[in-house]
C-alpha cells in the first residue's frame, strides 16, 4: 500500500503568481485523481489556512467525511500566519478543533525565526498535552535550528508521533543543519517525512531528480531507518516543481540505494503502522 504523508487541498490557490483557474487547481478532486492515477491508496491531507482559505480545515473535513477510505485530516492549528500563533490559550483552541472533527493529527508550522521555545512553555505544554491526550499525530514544519526543543518534546509526549515535513527542511552541502535533524534519530517517536526535495537542493529546483538531495536522505536513512520514513508528494505545490509521478518517483527510482524490503516501508508501510496507532474510529 502506497500512501501520501504529506498533500494538500484548497478552495482557492495560495500561491503567487495568479493562475487562471485559481478555484480548481487546488481542489480535492486533483488530488484523489492523481492517487488513482499512482497507486496511492490513502493520504493525510494536511490543512494550511493559507491567503484566501481561512476556512481550510473545515473544507477538509468535509472532503474527508465524502472520502474516508482515502482521506485523513491533519488541522492547521494556529501556524505561523494565524493571528493566534503562540499566543494564550492554544489548548482550548486545538481541543475545539478535535472535538469539531475526527482528526489524524495537527499541523503547526513554526516560523524560521523562532527558537521554538514556545513548545516547551506552560502554554506549549498544555497545547500537545492536548494532542497527546486525544491519539493525534504532530506534524510539524521546522528548521534544522528547532530540532533540539522538538526532541524535548517527543521526550515529554512519547506516545505522541512526531513527523517532520520535507526532510526536516535542511540544505544540501550544509552539514550542520543536517546533523541538527539526524540527531533526533534518537527519539523514536520522531518520523521524517521523505518530501519537498526541491526545498532542499542547492540547485536549479525543477531539476529533477536533485540528485544533490540523495545524500540527505541516504544519511536519514541510515540514522532513521525506513520504518521512520514516509513518503510524501506535497501535491499540489509540488506541481510547481515537477509532476506528481515524479515525487514518488523521486523515491522509488532515484532512492535506489534504499533496498526493495526497506523501500515498501517508505512509501507506506511506516505511515500505515502510525495510522493504526490512532483511534479506531479513523480506521478505513
Amino acid at each position: 500500500m502506497i500512501i501520501d504523508s504529506h498533500c494538500h487541498a484548497w478552495a482557492t490557490w495560495p500561491y503567487q503568481p495568479p493562475v487562471p483557474d485559481p478555484e480548481t487547481r487546488g481542489r480535492v478532486e486533483q488530488l484523489l485523481f492523481e492517487m488513482d492515477q499512482h497507486g496511492v491508496a490513502r493520504a493525510l491531507v494536511v490543512c494550511a489556512q493559507i491567503d484566501h482559505n481561512p476556512d481550510n480545515n473545515a473544507s477538509v473535513a468535509a472532503a474527508c467525511r465524502r472520502h474516508p477510505e482515502r482521506l485523513l485530516q491533519v488541522a492547521d492549528v494556529d501556524s505561523r500566519w494565524s493571528s493566534t500563533y503562540h499566543t494564550a490559550g492554544a489548548a482550548a483552541r486545538l481541543r475545539a478543533v478535535a472535538e469539531r472533527w475526527p482528526l489524524a493529527g495537527f499541523t503547526h508550522y513554526l516560523r524560521a525565526d523562532d527558537d521554538a521555545s514556545w513548545l516547551l512553555s506552560e502554554e506549549g505544554l498544555c497545547f500537545l498535552a492536548v494532542a497527546a491526550e486525544r491519539g493525534l499525530l504532530a506534524s510539524i514544519h521546522c528548521h534544522p535550528h528547532q530540532q533540539a526543543v522538538l526532541r524535548g518534546v517527543a521526550a515529554r509526549f512519547p506516545q505522541m508521533p512526531i513527523l517532520l515535513h520535507h526532510l526536516g527542511h535542511p540544505q544540501a552541502g550544509e552539514a550542520e543543519g543536517l546533523r541538527e535533524i539526524l540527531a533526533s534519530a534518537k527519539l523514536p517517536t520522531i518520523y521524517v517525512k521523505i518530501s519537498g526535495f526541491y526545498y532542499a537542493t542547492a540547485g536549479a529546483k525543477w531539476d529533477f531528480p536533485h540528485r544533490d538531495v540523495h545524500e540527505i536522505v541516504r544519511a536519514i536513512y541510515e540514522h532513521f531507518g525506513p520504518r521512520r520514513m514516509c513518503w510524501g508528494s506535497d501535491y499540489p505545490v509540488v506541481g510547481q516543481f515537477m509532476t506528481y509521478r515524479q515525487a514518488l518517483e523521486a523515491v522509488r527510482t532515484h532512492c535506489d540505494f534504499i533496498a526493495p524490503a526497506d523501500l515498501a516501508w517508505v512509501l507506506g508501510g511506516t505511515l500505515e503502522a502510525v495510522l493504526a496507532q490512532l483511534p479506531a474510529a479513523l480506521q478505513p
